[in-house]
């Protein structure tokens, strides 16, 4: 999907590097982590860490159990 981005196209990634349904990645290793890792540099990128997250009671409690 990058790769075929036009002139003007912005492309918003998001998601929780910690939320892993994958046996073979984890929060470092996942496609959302790599991506900002290979833009970090570059001028046509921006990216932003969200610290706190509005989610359930039961989201959090399963979030850090699983």
């Amino acid at each position: 999907m990058l790769t075929r981005a036009g002139e003007g196209t912005k492309i918003v990634l998001t998601g929780d590097p910690y939320q892993i349904d994958n046996p073979y990645v984890d929060s470092t290793s996942n496609g959302l982590t790599y991506v900002v890792e290979r833009f970090k540099e570059s001028q046509a990128a921006g990216h932003i860490t969200l610290r706190k997250g509005e989610r359930s009671q039961l989201a959090e409690l399963a979030a850090t159990l699983l």
